[in-house]
Protein backbone atom coordinates (compact mmCIF):
# COMPACT_ATOMS: atom_id res chain seq x y z
CA UNK A 1 0.00 0.00 0.00
CA UNK A 2 1.26 3.15 -0.58
CA UNK A 3 0.55 6.04 1.71
CA UNK A 4 0.00 9.93 0.83
CA UNK A 5 -0.10 13.31 2.90
CA UNK A 6 -3.91 13.78 4.02
CA UNK A 7 -4.98 16.77 1.58
CA UNK A 8 -4.24 19.78 2.70
CA UNK A 9 -0.98 19.44 4.58
CA UNK A 10 2.42 19.55 3.38
CA UNK A 11 6.16 17.95 3.93
CA UNK A 12 8.16 20.83 4.14
CA UNK A 13 12.15 18.81 2.60
CA UNK A 14 15.44 19.76 2.78
CA UNK A 15 16.23 22.88 0.59
CA UNK A 16 12.79 24.41 1.19
CA UNK A 17 13.06 24.25 4.96
CA UNK A 18 15.32 26.78 5.59
CA UNK A 19 13.41 29.07 3.79
CA UNK A 20 10.86 28.75 6.99
CA UNK A 21 13.41 28.25 9.89
CA UNK A 22 15.26 31.60 8.58
CA UNK A 23 11.93 33.47 8.60
CA UNK A 24 11.46 32.01 11.76
CA UNK A 25 14.89 32.85 13.20
CA UNK A 26 13.90 36.84 11.91
CA UNK A 27 10.45 36.83 14.01
CA UNK A 28 12.35 35.69 17.58
CA UNK A 29 15.07 37.89 16.71
CA UNK A 30 12.64 40.52 15.95
CA UNK A 31 10.56 39.84 19.51
CA UNK A 32 13.91 40.01 21.40
CA UNK A 33 14.79 43.33 20.38
CA UNK A 34 11.06 44.25 20.78
CA UNK A 35 11.22 42.57 24.53
CA UNK A 36 8.18 39.88 23.43
CA UNK A 37 8.98 36.43 25.28
CA UNK A 38 7.75 33.18 23.43
CA UNK A 39 5.00 30.98 24.87
CA UNK A 40 4.26 27.22 23.86
CA UNK A 41 0.78 26.15 24.53
CA UNK A 42 -0.65 22.83 23.64
CA UNK A 43 -1.17 21.80 19.88
CA UNK A 44 -5.45 20.72 21.20
CA UNK A 45 -7.29 22.29 23.97
CA UNK A 46 -11.14 21.60 24.99
CA UNK A 47 -13.29 23.14 22.49
CA UNK A 48 -15.30 25.54 24.86
CA UNK A 49 -12.26 27.31 24.74
CA UNK A 50 -12.26 28.61 20.97
CA UNK A 51 -16.09 28.34 20.78
CA UNK A 52 -15.71 31.51 24.09
CA UNK A 53 -12.42 32.40 22.88
CA UNK A 54 -12.93 32.91 19.35
CA UNK A 55 -16.89 33.05 18.95
CA UNK A 56 -19.59 30.88 18.24
CA UNK A 57 -20.69 33.25 15.33
CA UNK A 58 -17.37 32.81 13.47
CA UNK A 59 -16.66 31.05 10.42
CA UNK A 60 -13.52 28.81 11.97
CA UNK A 61 -15.71 27.66 15.19
CA UNK A 62 -19.16 26.78 12.78
CA UNK A 63 -17.23 25.35 10.06
CA UNK A 64 -13.24 24.89 10.05
CA UNK A 65 -12.49 22.85 13.52
CA UNK A 66 -10.82 19.77 13.66
CA UNK A 67 -12.92 18.70 16.91
CA UNK A 68 -12.94 15.23 18.62
CA UNK A 69 -13.75 13.05 21.44
CA UNK A 70 -11.21 11.55 23.49
CA UNK A 71 -11.11 8.41 25.55
CA UNK A 72 -12.62 10.73 28.77
CA UNK A 73 -15.65 11.28 26.45
CA UNK A 74 -14.25 14.88 26.40
CA UNK A 75 -14.39 17.06 23.35
CA UNK A 76 -11.06 18.25 21.89
CA UNK A 77 -10.50 20.73 19.17
CA UNK A 78 -7.32 21.11 17.27
CA UNK A 79 -5.97 24.81 17.91
CA UNK A 80 -7.18 26.98 14.60
CA UNK A 81 -5.56 29.76 15.96
CA UNK A 82 -2.98 30.95 18.52
CA UNK A 83 -4.70 33.72 20.64
CA UNK A 84 -7.13 31.82 22.86
CA UNK A 85 -4.82 29.49 24.15
CA UNK A 86 -2.34 32.16 24.96
CA UNK A 87 -5.23 34.04 26.95
CA UNK A 88 -5.89 30.70 28.90
CA UNK A 89 -2.32 30.64 29.36
CA UNK A 90 -2.20 34.25 30.70
CA UNK A 91 -5.11 33.66 33.03
CA UNK A 92 -4.24 29.94 34.05
CA UNK A 93 -0.71 30.75 35.25
CA UNK A 94 -2.05 33.99 36.61
CA UNK A 95 0.51 36.64 34.70
CA UNK A 96 -1.60 39.61 35.45
CA UNK A 97 -0.04 39.55 38.76
CA UNK A 98 3.66 39.82 37.52
CA UNK A 99 4.80 42.35 38.28
CA UNK A 100 6.30 43.71 34.82
CA UNK A 101 3.39 44.71 32.62
CA UNK A 102 2.49 44.57 29.63
CA UNK A 103 2.89 40.82 29.29
CA UNK A 104 4.15 40.61 26.04
CA UNK A 105 4.39 37.00 24.40
CA UNK A 106 4.94 35.52 20.86
CA UNK A 107 4.35 31.95 19.65
CA UNK A 108 5.29 29.92 16.93
CA UNK A 109 3.41 26.83 15.08
CA UNK A 110 1.21 24.64 13.55
CA UNK A 111 -2.70 25.57 13.65
CA UNK A 112 -5.62 23.42 11.91
CA UNK A 113 -8.64 24.60 10.03
CA UNK A 114 -10.57 22.42 7.60
CA UNK A 115 -10.70 24.47 4.95
CA UNK A 116 -10.67 24.61 1.01
CA UNK A 117 -6.61 24.20 0.21
CA UNK A 118 -5.01 26.27 -2.52
CA UNK A 119 -1.79 28.21 -2.44
CA UNK A 120 -0.43 29.57 0.45
CA UNK A 121 -4.06 28.40 2.67
CA UNK A 122 -3.44 24.74 3.74
CA UNK A 123 -5.60 22.49 6.66
CA UNK A 124 -2.19 22.96 8.84
CA UNK A 125 -0.39 26.03 8.66
CA UNK A 126 2.74 27.65 10.98
CA UNK A 127 1.38 31.23 12.80
CA UNK A 128 3.69 33.29 14.19
CA UNK A 129 1.69 35.71 16.43
CA UNK A 130 2.33 38.28 19.46
CA UNK A 131 0.02 39.20 21.93
CA UNK A 132 0.56 42.09 24.60
CA UNK A 133 -1.54 41.67 27.50
CA UNK A 134 -2.09 44.02 30.35
CA UNK A 135 -2.42 48.21 28.14
CA UNK A 136 -4.50 50.66 26.69
CA UNK A 137 -2.15 52.71 25.14
CA UNK A 138 -2.74 53.77 21.72
CA UNK A 139 1.01 53.19 22.01
CA UNK A 140 1.47 49.44 21.69
CA UNK A 141 -1.25 49.17 19.16
CA UNK A 142 1.50 50.79 17.01
CA UNK A 143 3.97 49.18 18.43
CA UNK A 144 2.46 45.79 17.26
CA UNK A 145 1.67 46.73 13.60
CA UNK A 146 5.19 48.22 13.39
CA UNK A 147 6.75 45.40 14.68
CA UNK A 148 4.57 43.60 12.13
CA UNK A 149 5.69 45.53 9.04
CA UNK A 150 9.24 45.17 10.08
CA UNK A 151 8.81 41.87 9.87
CA UNK A 152 8.18 42.11 6.38
CA UNK A 153 10.30 44.39 5.24
CA UNK A 154 13.39 43.00 6.79
CA UNK A 155 13.08 39.76 4.33
CA UNK A 156 12.78 42.49 1.77
CA UNK A 157 9.10 42.37 0.45
CA UNK A 158 8.22 45.60 -0.70
CA UNK A 159 5.01 45.93 -1.95
CA UNK A 160 3.09 46.13 1.39
CA UNK A 161 0.15 48.14 2.50
CA UNK A 162 -0.81 48.11 5.92
CA UNK A 163 -5.09 48.75 6.52
CA UNK A 164 -6.28 49.83 9.58
CA UNK A 165 -9.60 50.61 11.31
CA UNK A 166 -11.66 51.45 14.46
CA UNK A 167 -14.10 49.17 15.91
CA UNK A 168 -14.91 51.12 18.84
CA UNK A 169 -15.74 50.11 21.82
CA UNK A 170 -18.82 48.76 22.98
CA UNK A 171 -21.52 51.57 23.31
CA UNK A 172 -20.09 52.59 19.57
CA UNK A 173 -20.18 49.11 18.52
CA UNK A 174 -23.60 48.36 19.74
CA UNK A 175 -25.10 51.67 18.20
CA UNK A 176 -22.82 50.44 14.72
CA UNK A 177 -24.70 47.55 15.47
CA UNK A 178 -28.50 48.54 15.35
CA UNK A 179 -27.70 50.65 12.11
CA UNK A 180 -26.40 47.37 10.49
CA UNK A 181 -29.03 46.04 11.52
CA UNK A 182 -31.79 48.79 10.00
CA UNK A 183 -29.80 48.66 6.88
CA UNK A 184 -29.49 44.90 5.53
CA UNK A 185 -33.04 44.43 6.84
CA UNK A 186 -35.24 45.12 4.28
CA UNK A 187 -32.91 43.10 1.93
CA UNK A 188 -32.14 40.56 4.19
CA UNK A 189 -33.91 37.70 2.21
CA UNK A 190 -31.35 38.99 -0.99
CA UNK A 191 -28.39 38.22 1.13
CA UNK A 192 -26.50 34.57 1.39
CA UNK A 193 -28.16 32.35 4.09
CA UNK A 194 -24.75 32.94 6.51
CA UNK A 195 -25.68 36.53 6.34
CA UNK A 196 -29.46 35.83 6.71
CA UNK A 197 -28.05 33.96 10.22
CA UNK A 198 -25.90 37.25 10.73
CA UNK A 199 -27.77 39.99 10.90
CA UNK A 200 -29.34 38.56 13.94
CA UNK A 201 -26.11 37.31 15.55
CA UNK A 202 -23.43 39.51 14.35
CA UNK A 203 -24.37 41.99 11.62
CA UNK A 204 -20.55 43.35 11.16
CA UNK A 205 -19.53 40.16 10.06
CA UNK A 206 -21.26 40.56 6.96
CA UNK A 207 -19.46 43.23 5.63
CA UNK A 208 -17.07 40.46 5.47
CA UNK A 209 -18.63 38.26 3.26
CA UNK A 210 -17.05 36.95 0.03
CA UNK A 211 -20.80 35.97 -1.17
CA UNK A 212 -22.88 39.11 -1.05
CA UNK A 213 -19.46 41.46 -1.39
CA UNK A 214 -21.27 43.01 -4.57
CA UNK A 215 -24.55 43.37 -3.46
CA UNK A 216 -25.61 47.48 -3.45
CA UNK A 217 -26.38 47.62 -0.06
CA UNK A 218 -22.66 46.44 0.85
CA UNK A 219 -21.24 50.16 -0.58
CA UNK A 220 -23.93 52.17 1.46
CA UNK A 221 -23.46 50.20 4.92
CA UNK A 222 -23.43 52.58 7.74
CA UNK A 223 -19.53 53.26 8.28
CA UNK A 224 -18.16 52.13 11.71
CA UNK A 225 -15.98 55.49 11.91
CA UNK A 226 -19.63 57.55 11.69
CA UNK A 227 -20.79 56.00 15.50
CA UNK A 228 -17.06 55.95 16.93
CA UNK A 229 -18.09 57.44 20.16
CA UNK A 230 -15.95 61.14 21.80
CA UNK A 231 -13.32 58.55 23.64
CA UNK A 232 -13.25 55.77 20.80
CA UNK A 233 -12.31 58.87 18.18
CA UNK A 234 -9.60 59.84 19.92
CA UNK A 235 -8.22 56.73 20.75
CA UNK A 236 -8.20 55.62 17.28
CA UNK A 237 -6.90 59.24 16.68
CA UNK A 238 -3.59 58.49 18.73
CA UNK A 239 -3.24 55.27 16.93
CA UNK A 240 -2.28 56.85 14.03
CA UNK A 241 -0.76 59.53 15.41
CA UNK A 242 1.62 57.14 16.66
CA UNK A 243 1.81 55.26 13.55
CA UNK A 244 3.33 58.77 12.05
CA UNK A 245 5.89 58.94 14.79
CA UNK A 246 7.03 55.70 13.81
CA UNK A 247 7.18 56.41 10.03
CA UNK A 248 4.86 53.51 9.67
CA UNK A 249 2.70 53.80 6.15
CA UNK A 250 -1.30 53.14 6.44
CA UNK A 251 -4.63 53.38 5.10
CA UNK A 252 -7.89 53.79 7.07
CA UNK A 253 -10.47 51.33 5.28
CA UNK A 254 -13.78 52.13 7.22
CA UNK A 255 -15.05 48.47 5.77
CA UNK A 256 -12.47 46.31 7.19
CA UNK A 257 -13.42 44.11 10.17
CA UNK A 258 -11.74 41.04 11.56
CA UNK A 259 -13.47 37.15 11.57
CA UNK A 260 -12.92 36.87 15.22
CA UNK A 261 -15.59 38.22 17.67
CA UNK A 262 -13.30 39.52 20.21
CA UNK A 263 -12.04 42.33 18.42
CA UNK A 264 -12.53 46.19 19.27
CA UNK A 265 -10.82 49.11 18.71
CA UNK A 266 -7.71 49.26 16.59
CA UNK A 267 -8.20 46.47 13.88
CA UNK A 268 -5.61 46.07 11.25
CA UNK A 269 -4.84 43.66 8.03
CA UNK A 270 -1.32 44.00 5.88
CA UNK A 271 -1.75 43.52 2.59
CA UNK A 272 0.86 42.28 -0.10
CA UNK A 273 0.34 44.48 -3.34
CA UNK A 274 2.58 42.21 -5.51
CA UNK A 275 1.53 41.75 -9.10
CA UNK A 276 0.98 38.44 -9.28
CA UNK A 277 0.53 37.52 -5.49
CA UNK A 278 -3.16 36.21 -5.94
CA UNK A 279 -6.85 37.21 -5.05
CA UNK A 280 -6.83 37.02 -1.91
CA UNK A 281 -4.23 39.60 -0.51
CA UNK A 282 -4.20 39.06 3.65
CA UNK A 283 -0.60 38.30 4.63
CA UNK A 284 -1.53 38.91 8.26
CA UNK A 285 -4.12 40.56 10.51
CA UNK A 286 -4.60 41.38 14.33
CA UNK A 287 -6.58 44.14 16.73
CA UNK A 288 -7.13 45.20 20.13
CA UNK A 289 -9.19 42.56 22.04
CA UNK A 290 -10.31 44.23 25.20
CA UNK A 291 -12.87 41.61 26.79
CA UNK A 292 -11.25 38.58 25.81
CA UNK A 293 -9.42 37.81 29.29
CA UNK A 294 -12.95 38.17 31.24
CA UNK A 295 -14.60 35.80 29.14
CA UNK A 296 -11.72 33.06 29.20
CA UNK A 297 -12.19 33.78 33.30
CA UNK A 298 -9.24 35.98 34.02
CA UNK A 299 -9.33 39.54 35.31
CA UNK A 300 -10.43 42.82 33.43
CA UNK A 301 -7.72 42.71 31.26
CA UNK A 302 -6.83 44.89 27.37
CA UNK A 303 -5.16 43.18 24.83
CA UNK A 304 -4.03 43.46 21.26
CA UNK A 305 -1.63 40.97 19.29
CA UNK A 306 -1.59 39.72 15.51
CA UNK A 307 -0.48 36.66 13.66
CA UNK A 308 0.62 35.74 10.04
CA UNK A 309 0.72 32.75 8.23
CA UNK A 310 4.18 31.87 7.32
CA UNK A 311 2.92 29.97 4.19
CA UNK A 312 1.33 33.24 3.03
CA UNK A 313 4.76 34.90 3.54
CA UNK A 314 6.94 32.83 1.54
CA UNK A 315 4.07 33.27 -1.24
CA UNK A 316 4.67 36.90 -0.88
CA UNK A 317 8.82 36.51 -1.22
CA UNK A 318 8.06 34.44 -4.40
CA UNK A 319 6.08 37.03 -6.09
CA UNK A 320 8.30 39.81 -4.97
CA UNK A 321 10.92 37.30 -6.72
CA UNK A 322 13.24 37.37 -3.47
CA UNK A 323 15.54 34.93 -2.86
CA UNK A 324 16.10 34.69 0.86
CA UNK A 325 20.18 34.19 1.97
CA UNK A 326 19.45 30.71 3.50
CA UNK A 327 22.59 28.87 5.09
CA UNK A 328 23.99 26.64 2.20
CA UNK A 329 26.37 24.04 1.89
CA UNK A 330 28.71 22.47 4.70
CA UNK A 331 32.33 24.54 5.67
CA UNK A 332 34.36 21.10 5.41
CA UNK A 333 33.91 17.30 3.62
CA UNK A 334 36.70 14.53 4.61
CA UNK A 335 37.61 12.41 2.27
CA UNK A 336 39.15 9.30 3.54
CA UNK A 337 40.93 6.46 1.32
CA UNK A 338 42.22 3.11 3.34
CA UNK A 339 40.49 1.17 6.52
CA UNK A 340 42.71 3.39 8.69
CA UNK A 341 42.11 6.31 7.22
CA UNK A 342 38.43 5.74 7.44
CA UNK A 343 38.53 5.09 11.25
CA UNK A 344 40.81 8.00 11.65
CA UNK A 345 38.66 10.33 9.91
CA UNK A 346 35.85 9.85 12.56
CA UNK A 347 38.24 11.71 15.31
CA UNK A 348 38.81 14.18 12.76
CA UNK A 349 35.35 14.58 12.29
CA UNK A 350 34.54 15.22 15.77
CA UNK A 351 37.18 17.83 16.04
CA UNK A 352 35.36 19.87 13.36
CA UNK A 353 31.82 19.73 14.92
CA UNK A 354 33.20 20.16 18.32
CA UNK A 355 35.22 23.81 16.80
CA UNK A 356 31.50 24.67 15.70
CA UNK A 357 31.34 23.74 11.91
CA UNK A 358 29.58 22.12 9.69
CA UNK A 359 31.11 19.02 8.47
CA UNK A 360 30.74 15.13 6.67
CA UNK A 361 32.25 12.20 5.27
CA UNK A 362 31.61 9.34 3.19
CA UNK A 363 29.52 6.47 4.43
CA UNK A 364 29.03 4.30 1.25
CA UNK A 365 31.99 3.70 0.76
CA UNK A 366 32.46 5.09 -2.40
CA UNK A 367 35.99 6.05 -5.02
CA UNK A 368 38.16 8.90 -4.35
CA UNK A 369 36.65 10.70 -7.49
CA UNK A 370 32.50 9.86 -6.22
CA UNK A 371 33.46 10.88 -2.45
CA UNK A 372 34.93 14.51 -4.42
CA UNK A 373 31.55 14.54 -6.34
CA UNK A 374 29.43 14.35 -2.72
CA UNK A 375 31.88 17.02 -1.68
CA UNK A 376 30.73 19.52 -4.73
CA UNK A 377 26.91 18.73 -4.22
CA UNK A 378 27.13 19.73 -0.77
CA UNK A 379 29.15 22.84 -1.75
CA UNK A 380 31.58 21.66 0.81
CA UNK A 381 34.35 25.08 1.07
CA UNK A 382 36.96 23.14 2.00
CA UNK A 383 37.84 19.42 1.29
CA UNK A 384 39.96 17.10 3.95
CA UNK A 385 41.91 14.04 2.09
CA UNK A 386 43.35 11.65 4.02
CA UNK A 387 45.07 8.41 2.62
CA UNK A 388 47.68 5.54 3.77
CA UNK A 389 50.47 7.74 3.04
CA UNK A 390 48.96 11.66 4.46
CA UNK A 391 48.32 8.94 7.90
CA UNK A 392 51.66 8.09 8.32
CA UNK A 393 52.81 11.38 8.04
CA UNK A 394 50.58 12.54 10.17
CA UNK A 395 49.01 15.04 7.71
CA UNK A 396 45.97 15.51 5.68
CA UNK A 397 45.91 17.28 2.63
CA UNK A 398 43.11 20.16 2.53
CA UNK A 399 41.95 21.52 -0.76
CA UNK A 400 40.26 25.37 -0.60
CA UNK A 401 37.10 24.99 -3.16
CA UNK A 402 36.98 28.25 -4.02
CA UNK A 403 40.49 29.12 -4.84
CA UNK A 404 41.88 25.33 -5.86
CA UNK A 405 44.76 25.79 -3.17
CA UNK A 406 46.01 22.83 -1.96
CA UNK A 407 47.80 22.88 1.57
CA UNK A 408 49.06 20.24 3.79
CA UNK A 409 48.66 20.72 7.02
CA UNK A 410 49.34 18.54 10.53
CA UNK A 411 46.48 16.20 11.46
CA UNK A 412 46.45 17.62 14.66
CA UNK A 413 46.01 21.35 13.26
CA UNK A 414 43.41 20.75 10.78
CA UNK A 415 40.76 22.48 12.65
CA UNK A 416 42.49 25.36 13.73
CA UNK A 417 43.68 25.98 10.53
CA UNK A 418 40.31 25.79 8.87
CA UNK A 419 38.56 27.95 11.28
CA UNK A 420 41.35 30.61 11.05
CA UNK A 421 40.66 30.32 7.06
CA UNK A 422 36.93 30.80 7.74
CA UNK A 423 37.48 33.47 10.58
CA UNK A 424 39.95 35.31 7.88
CA UNK A 425 37.55 35.33 4.88
CA UNK A 426 40.59 34.30 3.06
CA UNK A 427 37.86 31.92 1.66
CA UNK A 428 36.39 33.08 -1.73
Amino acid sequence: MSFQIPRGTQDILPGEVEKWQLIEEKAKELCRKYNYHEIRTPIFEYTELFQRGVGDTTDIVQKEMYTFKDRGDRSLTLRPEGTASVVRSFVQHKLFGEAQQPTKLYYIGPMFRYERPQKGRTRQFVQFGIEALGSNDPAIDAEVMALAMELYQKLGLKHLKLIINSLGDNDSRTAHREALVDHFKPVVNELCEVCQNRIHTNPLRILDCKKDRNHPKMHSAPSILDYLNDSSRTYFENVKAYLDELNVAYEVDPTLVRGLDYYNHTAFEIMSEAPGFGAITTLSGGGRYNGLVEEIGGPETPGIGFAMSLERFLVALEAEQIDLPVQRGIDCYLVSLGEEPKKRSMSILHDLRNAGLTADRDFLDKKMKAQFKAADRLSAKYVLVLGEDELDKGIINVKDMGTGEQVEVQIGEATKYIVEQLEGGSHS
